[in-house]
């Protein structure tokens, strides 16, 4: 395959290592100067596609690149964009085959959690039914653990450290005011359908008795009795 240049894009929830994520495609990239010319960043995620809205990384020099491992938030600016199957909405692929043609994208990178692993998904299924060759790539940056296939997803560690700070954090408010005021604290974590978020939170206790007292997961069965009892 000849050379050719790639899109980028972010997508979906922000974690603490969504910029990380990008640094390391947008560094490995320039590594391979043979492979892949210049990488385009879409502002908006796919968004920024379908509307020709693209940042040329190229301009940026490396100290500003290597930079966006301690960067907050999406540099790029993310969404929560799904594409309809190429069935559905054929003409939203059509226009992205517009824009890549128009820069030479041979390579698509989306960072993202599920549902973007599912635009690139889609985005792949262009070359066999369009006929345009791409390579595309999902790149993790989601807080969800249960990614299929990969073995840790690299948001995971950032939120298990927050939701334990948190909760070692309420519990001190609660052991200060309990004698007089609330003295029950329920904390709801994301997690879809699973409960990797919910058994991080046990990272705050120290010692027995701390808190948390009760985890419960979406894995198991909930037995309102029991639960009552135990609170």
């Amino acid at each position: 395959m000849a050379r050719k240049n790639a899109f980028y894009a972010q997508s979906g929830g922000v974690t603490a290592v969504i910029n990380a994520s990008a640094c390391g495609v947008l560094e490995t990239a320039r590594q391979h100067p043979d492979e892949i010319g210049k990488v385009y960043a879409g502002r908006n995620g796919i968004i920024g596609a379908l509307t020709e809205d693209l940042i040329d990384t190229s301009k940026e020099s490396e100290a500003a690149i290597a930079g966006l491992k301690y960067t907050p938030g999406a540099a790029f600016g993310s969404c929560r964009y799904k594409l309809a199957s190429i069935d559905q909405h054929r003409a939203q692929y059509e226009r992205l085959i517009e824009v890549f043609q128009a820069h030479d994208i041979g390579f698509f990178f989306y960072n993202g959690g599920g549902d973007s692993q599912d635009t690139a998904h889609k985005v792949s299924q262009i070359g066999a039914a369009l006929s345009y060759p791409i390579v595309c790539v999902g790149v993790p940056k989601t807080v969800d653990n249960d990614l299929p296939i990969t073995d840790c997803s690299p948001g995971f560690g950032s939120v298990a450290k927050y939701l334990a700070t948190c909760i070692r954090e309420a519990a001190f408010d609660l052991s200060s005011m309990s004698r007089t005021s609330t003295k029950v604290f329920t904390l709801e974590v994301m997690g879809r359908h699973a409960g990797w978020m919910t058994a991080a939170c046990a990272l705050a206790t120290e010692r027995d008795g701390d808190a948390p007292h009760v985890l419960l997961l979406p894995e198991l069965p909930f037995h309102e009795e029991r639960f009552l009892n135990k609170v």
